[in-house]
């Protein structure tokens, strides 16, 4: 009887937490709906604007924008996408495994003379690189909170004008791309300085398309570039934050099904014992009627 009492215990614990798994997965659904329709809505804006002004700064002779030089980088600097809760499967792992593995293959000698800085979006990316006495600058585990344009615009002006004062020579972003709830893309990119177009070796232009500018190219891309980095750090923490509550919908549903087969794996369990229980009573019921009569 004891054992049964222990199965009918770990029935009732295994529906609990099938019952919370299945709440997480409705709230998540509900979350991601809305974090999708962020990040649909803007990425073909923010990628278009990315490619115009690649193409443009590609045509343009070095120092019209600050943000666009390139130099000699000794100082590196980090934006590590995470989220502030775990349950999301391997979701915030994978975004620390790959930050390892850029540190290791590209900045390890930054690193050990304590030229590389990180700053943590993210309280899973925060925590984890304070405990290993990273150079970790700031701390935005509120920023979630309130997820907006001006809020994430913060972060990048401190960035970028840590860019102009030579703080940081090279700016890489870590994050996950959202494609789908059940699939993420683990993506690297350079905020800082801005990428520019390939150029075409036989004309010397920049690669796409020719456009129509007023008042000058020069001055567009003076003004737009800014925008255009802080809109770039805007997209890539709302693709995480889709990212996010996809990943941990996807979590909870798996965790809502493994919770289903371990409870019918111990009912059948509970029912088997509850089974050879009874039929030892009856056993022992039939063999003392059988004494009592041969008695």
């Amino acid at each position: 009887m004891a054992n049964l009492k222990e199965v009918r215990i770990r029935i009732a614990s295994v529906s609990s937490t099938q019952q919370i798994t299945k709440a997480m997965k409705m709230v998540s659904a509900a979350k991601l709906k809305r974090a999708t329709n962020a990040i649909i809505q803007l990425r073909p804006y923010a990628n278009k604007l990315k490619e115009i002004l690649k193409n443009l700064s590609a045509s343009l002779e070095d120092g019209v924008s600050v943000y666009t030089q390139e130099r000699e980088v000794k100082n590196v600097l980090l934006v590590v996408v995470t989220s502030n809760r775990g349950l999301a499967g391997a979701f915030n792992t994978n975004v620390l495994k790959a930050t390892n593995n850029l540190i290791s293959e590209k900045y390890d000698a930054y690193k050990q003379s304590g030229n590389l800085h990180i700053i943590a979006i993210g309280k899973k990316a925060q925590d984890y690189y304070e405990k290993r006495d990273y150079n970790v600058i700031g701390n935005n585990n509120d920023l979630y909170t309130n997820l907006n344009f001006d809020n994430v615009s913060v972060i990048t002006e401190s960035i970028m004008q840590g860019f102009v004062e030579g703080k940081y020579d090279s700016v890489e972003v870590v994050y996950n791309q959202f494609k789908n709830a059940a699939v993420q893309f683990l993506t690297v990119e350079q905020l800082l300085p801005v990428p520019k177009a390939e150029k075409v070796e036989e004309d010397n232009t920049s690669t796409g398309v020719e456009y129509i500018l007023e008042p000058s190219k020069e001055e567009i891309v003076e003004n737009l570039i800014p925008k255009n980095i802080k809109l770039q750090l805007y997209k890539a923490v709302l693709d995480s934050h889709a990212s996010e509550h996809g990943a941990r919908m996807t979590a909870m549903d798996k965790a809502t099904d493994n919770a289903g087969e371990l409870l019918k794996a111990l009912k059948l369990s509970y029912n088997q014992a509850r089974q050879a229980a009874i039929t030892t009573e009856l056993s022992e019921i039939v063999s003392g009627a059988a004494a009592l009569s041969n008695g």
